[in-house]
């Protein structure tokens, strides 16, 4: 029982969803790095803030 010769279609193929592929692992790869880094860089200095009056207007400033 013998083979028949792989087709060049597949090997195409094949070629074209490893790169796809590739392309799509390094895309998740960058949000997941960029989302790590957003995270880790929320301290203290950002944030919600929900102390009573945050969210009041301020007072002064220019005037029409």
């Amino acid at each position: 029982m013998s083979f028949k010769p792989e087709h060049e279609i597949y090997r195409r193929r094949l070629g074209r969803n490893l790169g796809l592929g590739l392309v799509l692992l390094t895309f998740v790869g960058l949000v997941f790095g960029l989302t790590v880094v957003k995270v880790s860089n929320l301290g203290g200095e950002q944030g919600l803030d929900l102390t009573p009056g945050a969210f009041a207007p301020p007072t002064g400033g220019a005037t029409k």
